[in-house]
């Protein structure tokens, strides 16, 4: 990631670049191209394919099975005989999958129901006969060590506590620095709760263990990360209590106070009714009233001032364990958006070039600007192939709805509402009306104008716009200035000047264009 300084014009050695080099053609990053894990849970199983040759890797497969494989685990001590049979019946069907892929073998993580039943280890060995997997069982400490990792992918920033809450276990690791450091493991999981008789001998039992997990690590976080199904849950339906208009889980963001609401709503409402509003499956819904439970006494217990959703946990952090460390340096959002370029513009490179030119524009910015105005740079041709009539729908949807990383919610809308007007002066007719209230107005004018910026330099020149010209903005004096070179004034035309000028619109100020001085106008 960049460091936390300002960030300005780029030079013209290609080289530099304060993302670094593209590293796809690198062996040790080529050799993620297709990585494939599973996760053997209590309660499901999934099997990931990743196309991981980007820092924020994309899902080429993914699917999984509500096996149930832990459900009743405390109870009888071992496995659910029905889990165990559609857990073999998947793990079958997963082998063959990777073997049609050509992907190499699967790496298979067991958690919580593998390591504690006692039928456990007799399993794992039927598991790996039948199917030639090699199924690697792991304790508590580890489980919450890969779990962060996983949101370390995603969240390279991420500071605070990780809370990733399965069937029958939930663990808690703290990250900081890029690093994960204390970890502990509880038996926090629905399944056992299940088994405590009423309602108020659960909470005081939750309440119970969760001092102690405070006292191992401390109530010093400002942010706890959700990481688990039943937290996913919850979410959607805090989103759906909120009329919120973005349907991404990852990097929801919920306030105490907004979570202790939500729980109080869940307690009072139809789970029936709850899940055909948010389309949570019936076997996840029976779990979340316990798991509610759990979030409210964590929460209250902890005190944080945010709790933020990661779609990211163990399968992601096996990823994370096979990438080279100066990749996991990288922004995930850059390397996405290099990957996307490179697979899908007209002219794969051209983003970087782009960026150089307009930058003049916004002069010295955080790096949190200077990323954002990358991103969109590199994503500004990538929808080329939709119907000209259709692009700026399609690429605001593909990059609000995208699997990109390290990116908020507020910023999802601000690169795709970007985009938007990189193909269209006006947004008034949009469909997406309803998500630009997400933010406020200097956003939606800070994306309005990159938007014309870009629509204005990617018709400029085919090449490279700063050799037809550069750009300088006096603020001050209120004026855009459009220095010709003599390869410029031969592509300067009535379409270049409109969309020149509609960008000096878009900032409040005068439009200058000053000619080569071999020029005859």
């Amino acid at each position: 990631m960049a460091e936390h300084t300002a960030v300005g014009q780029e030079t013209d050695n290609d080289e530099w670049d304060p993302f670094g080099v593209p590293l796809f053609d690198d062996p040790s990053v080529r050799a993620l191209s297709r990585v494939g894990v599973v996760d053997i849970g209590s309660n499901s199983i999934r099997m990931v394919v990743f196309d991981g040759a980007a820092r924020s890797p994309a899902y080429f497969f993914n699917e999984k099975v509500m096996a149930g494989l832990g459900q009743g685990l405390a109870q009888t001590g071992k496995l659910n005989p029905e889990g165990r049979i559609r857990a073999a019946a998947a793990l079958k069907r997963f082998a063959a999958l990777a073997e049609g892929m050509k992907i190499g073998p699967l790496t298979c993580v067991a958690t919580a129901a593998m390591r504690d039943a006692e039928d456990g280890p007799e399993f794992r060995a039927q598991l790996e006969k039948e199917t030639g997997l090699q199924l690697h069982v792991v304790d508590g400490p580890e489980e919450a060590r890969l779990s962060a990792q996983g949101v370390l992918l995603g969240w390279p920033e991420a500071e605070g506590l990780i809370c990733d809450i399965g069937g029958n276990s939930m663990e808690l690791a703290e990250v900081r620095g890029g690093r994960v450091w204390r970890r502990i493991s509880s038996q926090l999981g629905p399944f056992r709760l299940q088994l405590i008789g009423s309602r108020k001998e659960q909470i005081a039992h939750i309440r119970k263990v969760i001092l102690d997990l405070a006292q191992e690590m401390g109530t010093d976080h400002e942010r706890i990360y959700l990481v688990g199904g039943s937290w996913r849950a919850i979410a959607r339906i805090d989103m759906e209590r909120n009329d919120y208009p973005l349907p991404v889980l990852h990097e929801y963001r919920m306030s105490p106070k907004g979570v202790g609401e939500t729980i109080d709503w869940i307690e009072k409402s139809d789970l029936s009714d709850l899940r055909s509003r948010t389309g949570i499956g019936s076997q996840r819904m029976e779990l979340v009233p316990l798991a509610a439970l759990v979030l409210r006494e964590l929460v209250a217990t902890f005190g944080p001032n945010e709790i933020d959703v990661s779609s990211y946990g163990i399968r992601e952090g096996l990823l994370y364990e096979r990438m080279p460390e100066r990749l996991r340096r990288r922004d995930p959002l850059i390397e996405a958006c290099r990957d996307a370029e490179r697979r899908s513009a007209r002219i794969p490179g051209f983003g970087k070039k782009l960026h150089a030119f307009i930058q003049p524009i916004w002069g010295q910015v955080p790096p949190e600007a200077y990323r954002l105005i990358r991103a969109a740079c590199l994503l500004h041709d990538t929808t080329w192939r939709t119907h000209p009539d259709y692009r700026s729908d399609a690429c605001f949807e593909n990059v609000t709805r995208a699997n990109m990383a390290a990116l908020s919610h507020p910023e999802r809308i601000m690169l795709g509402l970007a985009l938007l007007h990189r193909y269209k002066n006006s947004r008034n007719s949009s469909p997406y009306q309803n998500l630009f209230k997400l933010l406020n107005k200097e956003q939606i004018r800070y994306a309005e104008t990159l938007g014309k910026a870009m629509r204005f330099g990617a018709m400029f020149a085919m090449a490279d716009p700063r050799e037809a010209g550069t750009l300088d903005y006096d603020r001050d004096k209120g004026i855009v200035e459009l220095r010709l070179s003599e390869k410029g004034f031969s592509l300067y035309g009535e379409v270049v000047e409109a969309r020149f000028r509609s960008l000096c619109n878009a900032l409040g100020a005068e439009a200058k264009i000053v000619f080569p001085s071999s020029a005859k106008r």
